[in-house]
């Protein structure tokens, strides 16, 4: 080899051995300094989370077993939740049994009995599935509700959010 490709390789080469070795120094700093901000940044959003509301506006309602998901969900989370909306119908009135809930007087909230695509249940199941949506109510409302909010399965009572407030629910 000539003494000048050695001299450019051996430079070349020099170079690039220093580069690598301030790059590795600096990466593990740059993995350590990384692996803080992700954590402090997982740490701080799930505060900022937990701080920012859960808003439900026009909620039509659902699915029991969906809403029981999203209920375990908020309940461990802890998030405020605030019903807002024009309506909250259905099972969005479940919402109601959350301790962190507080709602607007001017919500109109809608209760149907259970069932099926707007088909009546079995007795049985009628009455099971009525015990676990009521659960989720003031007591006033829960009452009203077995004797008779739960017997319409066509169209919904509607009652607004102030009424509600008066039974016992947290205005927002």
């Amino acid at each position: 080899m000539t003494m000048w490709k050695e001299a450019v390789l051996r430079r070349r080469d020099t170079i690039a051995c220093r580069k690598f070795n301030w790059a590795k120094s600096a990466g593990k700093a740059l993995l350590a300094a990384l692996a803080v901000t992700i954590g402090l940044s997982g740490i701080s959003s799930q505060a900022y989370a937990s701080l920012q509301p859960y808003v439900v506006r026009n909620d039509r309602g659902g699915f029991v077993k969906d809403r029981l998901i999203e209920m375990r969900n908020l309940r461990a989370s802890g998030q405020p939740v605030e019903i807002r909306g024009a309506v909250c119908y259905s099972t969005c009135t479940m919402l109601l049994g959350l301790p962190q809930t507080c709602i607007s007087p001017n919500t109109v909230f809608g209760f149907h009995g259970p069932s099926r695509s707007g088909q009546r249940l079995d007795p049985e199941k009628f009455e099971y599935y009525s015990q676990v949506i009521a659960q989720y109510y003031p007591t006033p409302l829960k009452d009203w509700y077995m004797k008779k909010g739960r017997k319409r399965i066509n169209g919904v009572h509607r009652i607004k959010g102030a009424e509600i407030i008066r039974m016992g629910a947290r205005a927002c």
